[in-house]
């Protein structure tokens, strides 16, 4: 069966900048970010401004997409808490951050904390075994294809609720994968941080099978 062509790359929403309590509070990530990096794992070593364009700008970009309301997010595989505690800061949102990695999982801790995240949960486990409500938004970021994630996204959103997924060069060709298993309204944007990144916004995720 022929597929259908991409959606069209549309621009991304104008979104406001961050307050000054908002920019302190991304400002005290970074260096909470740079200094546990030392110990473990969390994103590839880089100087502090490389940081804060290749990550922490790539994921702020992405409140520009976020539904109104008050409602639960969650970010799956959260690892460093890019895109989750970046939104978390810029939204105000109650946000689960679920993380298996118990080292990683340790570090949103203490950021959660450290930041006063009151409305940031986080979950060390995997996404499968994770208690979560019914979800207005879900983000990922460099965890799976889309065909991976789409399952979760069905599980876990609540009636209306939206997936933003971040994707480079091969977002077209992980669109594709997921037909004819899956349905969805797709939207696609062009990253203002990284001219090879696709953001797809992704709604009405269903199961096409005949038994779904």
């Amino acid at each position: 069966m022929k597929q259908p062509p991409p959606p069209t790359l549309s621009r991304l929403p104008d979104c406001a900048p961050p307050d000054a309590a908002q920019q302190a509070m991304l400002d005290a990530y970074l260096d909470l970010l740079i200094r546990w990096n030392s110990r473990i794992n969390l994103v590839a070593d880089a100087p502090a401004e490389t940081l804060r364009q290749r990550h922490i700008r790539d994921c702020l970009q992405l409140a520009a997409l976020v539904p109104p309301g008050d409602g639960p997010m969650a970010d799956l595989g959260a690892g460093a808490g890019l895109p989750g505690l970046v939104l978390a800061i810029a939204t105000g949102r109650p946000t689960h951050l679920v993380e298996s990695d118990r080292r990683k999982a340790a570090f949103l801790t203490e950021a959660a904390a450290r930041l006063d995240l009151k409305r940031v949960k986080v979950h060390p486990t995997r996404i499968e075994d994770a208690i979560l409500p019914p979800l207005d938004l879900i983000t990922a970021r460099a965890l799976a294809p889309l065909d991976r994630l789409l399952p979760h996204a069905a599980r876990l959103l609540a009636p209306g609720g939206i997936a933003i997924f971040p994707k480079g060069r091969t977002a077209d060709l992980e669109l594709a994968a997921t037909r004819p298993a899956w349905t969805c309204q797709v939207e696609r944007f062009a990253s203002q941080t990284d001219p090879e990144a696709t953001i797809f916004r992704l709604s009405d995720i269903r199961h096409a099978s005949p038994e779904a």
